[in-house]
């Protein structure tokens, strides 16, 4: 894992988002500049799984030259080996997987961060990857399920398999996205094991990314959310690691970001449906309106059609004016694909 590992700076990773991070996606961020490293949505492992056709695209087409990583979720110890070795037929840079999401239909089939209510079956399920896995194997976790006393003995879990990186979202399940994350327990784990470790949970700009660094001495970051509605937060960290300064987005180059996600992820749909598809874009939008203007986030939420949708984006943002900051009080505010649907950033 290391050998992905930039010598001169800190790793950036772009987070798992289910229904998000597809290929449509993955595409729209390398145009911006991107992550070093991307993570699929997770592959859903049950008795009889079998790999997701559409989310091994982002592995197989992915056009972006840079790692992709596979993830998986799920509790059933052998579909899990047997679903990891399938995808190793294939170019991932590694397996990954999901103790993270909080997701109350994922929870309560005791996969993802309901998981971590038992850390016994956490041990089972990462020394059967390990032992299966040639190559590299990650996971993905929260610091708890109902509070962070629960990490001490997860990190002793975590220790003793020998795993090639631990990305931990800094909030326990039950906190979901609506407090600030824990930087303390980062810092722990940094301390505690020998891989590295990547700080996860609220980064929306340089500020809170650099500060999250500082406070946790982690290895590099991983950013769901905040790339979202900012997808030059890559290149524009990278730039303060450098002392040097990075893009500095308008109002303009924004309407041109939302054309071209539109534009993206209407071109993967087998199916298109105009109102279906501005429905989708909403979503994002939820999260990319936030901060600019109270009337562009309220009357965004209420248009149906593509022409809508496009006449509200360019009345608000066809400007030169510099984007804002996303204030702190609001930067842990996202209901459209984080709790509803199981985003693990």
């Amino acid at each position: 894992m290391r050998d992905l590992l930039p010598s001169d700076r800190p790793v950036l990773f772009l987070a798992p988002m289910q229904e998000v991070t597809d290929l449509a996606f993955m595409r729209v961020m390398h145009r911006y500049g991107g992550p070093d490293v991307y993570v699929t949505e997770y592959f859903r492992v049950h008795g009889d799984a079998q790999v997701d056709k559409r989310i091994l695209t982002s592995i197989t087409e992915n056009p972006t030259g840079r790692p992709v990583f596979a993830q998986l979720i799920g509790q059933d110890i052998p579909a899990l080996v047997r679903v990891a070795k399938a995808l190793l037929e294939h170019p991932v840079a590694g397996i990954d997987l999901n103790l993270g999401c909080p997701a109350p239909q994922v929870c309560n089939k005791n996969a993802g961060g309901g998981l971590l209510r038992d850390p016994e079956k956490v041990d089972r399920i990462l020394g059967a990857l390990r032992e299966a896995i040639d190559g590299r194997f990650t996971v993905k976790t929260r610091i708890g399920f109902e509070g962070g006393q629960e990490f001490e003995a997860l990190l002793e879990v975590f220790a003793r398999h020998a795993i090639d990186a631990l990305a931990i979202h800094g909030r326990t399940v039950r906190e979901g996205y609506q407090t600030p994350v824990h930087p303390e327990q980062v810092a722990d784990a940094v301390a505690r094991l020998d891989c590295p470790v990547i700080a996860n949970g609220n980064v929306v700009d340089v500020l809170s990314g650099r500060s999250y660094l500082e406070r946790t001495g982690a290895a590099g970051l991983m950013i769901g959310r905040g790339a979202i509605r900012n997808p030059w937060i890559f290149d524009q960290l990278r730039a303060s690691f450098a002392g040097a300064v990075g893009p500095a987005p308008r109002a303009r180059d924004l309407l041109c970001y939302i054309e071209c996600l539109f534009e993206e992820t209407a071109g993967v749909s087998r199916h298109f449906e105009a109102v279906g598809h501005v429905s989708r874009m909403k979503r994002y939008l939820a999260y990319i309106s936030q901060g600019i203007d109270e009337a562009f986030e309220f009357r965004i939420r209420r248009v149906r059609t593509p022409e809508e949708f496009f006449a509200v984006c360019r009345e608000f943002l066809s400007g030169d004016e510099v984007l804002p900051v996303l204030p702190p009080e609001r930067s842990k505010l996202f209901c459209g694909f984080g709790e509803l649907r199981g985003a693990s950033a």
